[in-house]
């Protein structure tokens, strides 16, 4: 693995964002930029077919273009450009194993603040290895507004399984953005959150108190290991799915994990990260873990 940011390039306004937004993350890391835009060439038996020449140029111009704006934005950032020869979900799932993270653009959903992932983007997510982060067009956001309103980075929890992946990754981002991390755990009870609440509240009480312990277990190695992040945790009795997209409003990153070994005929992101990426209106971070 590479110490680099590597960014898809598709030459829409969602991957020119996702671009900007990994060139903010470089800088905070002190790591290079790289930038891929994956093209298939026509076969040089192939010269006389139509628009050849022009899909050339507009693969180059496609990388061209973004490294302009960035280099402007970002004058000492070290970056890089490739344009991979091969099918695009190859290329990315190969550039994305050899970077500290991968950063894709995701389009929104009409007036939905959601993500929609095409085919591309579903079998990155499922396949790669290292942090998938997706981001919307125009979803770049100016980072000491962010720092002033305390927006903070967010990180969903399971508690059956262990997720130092994700809490190693939601910690980091929290710490280089100087901002607070809210760790929640949704837990759906077998009867209505309310009717729980309603019919028995010493239960209901214990079992938030059960969980809320757990979760401070599973949060204080890191919290050790980042004193300066001050921590917000949260448990939930509500769909872990539903609530994912609601705790992210008015985030500066959302983290998810995605089960490295997910079940043969299971699909390749599970429920909760599915939500996330399609409905979750801040960018967010898959992390894959065991």
């Amino acid at each position: 693995m590479e110490a680099v940011v590597t960014a898809g390039l598709d030459g829409s306004p969602e991957s020119l964002s996702a671009a900007r937004w990994a060139a903010d993350e470089a800088v905070r890391r002190g790591l290079p930029l790289r930038l891929i835009h994956a093209w298939v060439p026509l076969a040089s038996t192939a010269a006389d077919i139509p628009g050849k020449d022009t899909q050339r140029h507009w693969a180059h111009r496609i990388l061209r273009d973004a490294e302009s704006e960035l280099r402007e934005l970002h004058p000492g950032l070290p970056l890089t450009t490739e344009l991979a020869s091969q099918d695009a979900t190859a290329a990315l799932l190969t550039a994305g194993a050899a970077s500290e993270m991968l950063v894709l653009g995701s389009r929104g959903i009409g007036p939905v603040k959601g993500f929609f992932l095409g085919d591309i983007g579903l079998h990155v997510v499922a396949r790669a290895d290292r942090p998938v982060v997706l981001v919307r067009a125009d979803e770049r956001q100016d980072e000491q507004a962010s720092c002033a309103e305390a927006t903070g980075v967010v990180v969903g929890l399971s508690l059956r399984r262990r997720c130092e992946e994700v809490l190693e990754f939601a910690f980091g981002a929290a710490a280089r953005r100087g901002t607070t991390l809210r760790a929640v755990h949704c837990r759906t009870l077998p009867v209505p959150a309310s009717s729980l609440w309603s019919s028995s509240p010493e239960t209901a009480e214990a079992v938030a108190r059960a969980l809320g312990q757990e979760l401070g277990t599973a949060l204080r190695p890191w919290q050790e290991k980042f004193p300066g992040v001050r921590v917000i945790d949260e448990v939930t009795f509500d769909s872990a799915a539903r609530a994912m997209a609601s705790v992210a409003s008015g985030s500066a990153l959302l983290v998810v994990g995605r089960r490295r070994d997910r079940p043969a005929l299971a699909p390749g992101i599970g429920p909760v990260t599915h939500a996330a990426i399609h409905h979750a209106p801040c960018p967010v971070a898959v992390v894959t873990h065991d």
